[in-house]
């Protein structure tokens, strides 16, 4: 894979789709609901999965597409390059909001991430990251992560997983919800991963999430010293549902041993 010509052109459609998505904030949505109330999407998800798919098929007819609505392909495997795609993460945010959303797409070769790319379109920030080379912020060099500690840290979690329920055992994260120094949830699996890169939150835990939503972001985060898994420690899935644990230098071992184990 051609990194550079692959970048340039997944940038120039991102920024694309990004302003398709801001033209329709004044146009009525149409609604749906998939799995149940809750799980949203609207004509401007399925039009800007399309979009993308239009013009991976042109350009690299050879490349192979995940996307979150389905219009790509069927895959059982990574081989070759994938483009694993959410072209609206944090649904209901775009919906209720207009903000706190973002367009997430992850570039893997052989099961390797090899580009990622976060539009947070409303406040026009792009975060990218081709690997080996660093992640950026606007053309803006981000730098690696610094370690750091429980005591002092911003944790991103959704609250109803410290709440009974059917995915994970909540008495599990109630510890680590007491020691931290304050928790934030965003609605949004890619900007919450996005914001670990920056060091705006220093970790963040989902107990369950797709591929496209956190493909694009594990790139970034990892590209700049972060470490994501799921929540016992081990590699991430593409092709299935995964909890994932994200996390700077240091912080991920010591939640990862005194509180997840």
């Amino acid at each position: 894979m051609d990194l550079d010509h692959v970048f340039e052109q997944a940038k120039s459609w991102v920024l694309e789709a990004g302003e398709q998505i801001r033209s329709s904030f004044d146009k009525t949505l149409n609604i749906h609901t998939k799995a149940d109330p809750n799980d949203l999407v609207t004509n401007i998800d399925r039009d800007t999965e399309k979009f993308f798919i239009e013009k991976i098929r042109e350009t690299f007819p050879g490349h192979r597409i995940l996307g979150e609505e389905g219009f790509g392909d069927e895959l059982s495997d990574l081989n070759g390059v994938v483009w694993i795609i959410d072209p609206i993460d944090g649904t209901m945010n775009f919906i209720h909001q207009q903000r706190n959303f973002a367009i997430s797409v992850g570039i893997y070769e052989n099961g390797v991430g090899k580009i990622g790319l976060i539009y947070d379109i409303v406040h026009d920030e792009l975060y990218y990251a081709v690997v080996g080379l660093g992640a950026f912020l606007n053309e803006k060099k981000i730098p690696k992560l610094k370690p750091a500690i429980v005591k002092e840290a911003i944790l991103a979690m959704n609250i109803t997983w410290v709440l009974k329920n059917k995915r994970v055992d909540h008495k599990r994260l109630i510890p680590l919800v007491r020691e931290v120094r304050g928790t934030r949830s965003y609605g949004s699996a890619a900007l919450e991963l996005v914001y670990v890169a920056t060091g705006r939150i220093n970790a963040y835990i989902s107990p369950r999430l797709a591929p496209w939503d956190y493909a694009g972001g594990a790139i970034i985060v990892e590209e700049l010293g972060g470490i994501v898994t799921n929540l016992e420690g081990g590699k991430l899935d593409m092709l299935t549902t995964s909890s994932v644990f994200a996390a700077s230098p240091g912080l991920h071992g010591e939640i990862l041993e005194k509180y997840l184990k």
